[in-house]
């Protein structure tokens, strides 16, 4: 779909994702889906609110799946 999305968990990275990086995947997602680079004026708020709300599922997507083989960071 998006070539510039990339994979933010482990082990594609080393770490967990930080919010730049949620939120950069969670940009280029509406923009691929929009078809917007940058939206008009009148389009503003309800491309930013997409973003947020993508951005939210992303994290709570990260923080709820479990990866075979990966060490815990609670353990």
């Amino acid at each position: 779909m998006c070539r510039s999305i990339k994979t933010l968990r482990p082990p594609a990275i080393p770490e967990k994702a930080t919010e730049e990086e949620i939120r950069a995947a969670a940009l280029q997602y509406v923009r691929k889906v929009s078809g917007f680079r940058a939206p008009a004026a009148h389009n503003q708020e309800v491309f930013e609110a997409a973003v947020e709300a993508i951005a939210e599922a992303t994290r709570d997507l990260l923080e709820g799946l479990q990866v075979r083989g990966a060490v815990s960071a609670t353990a």
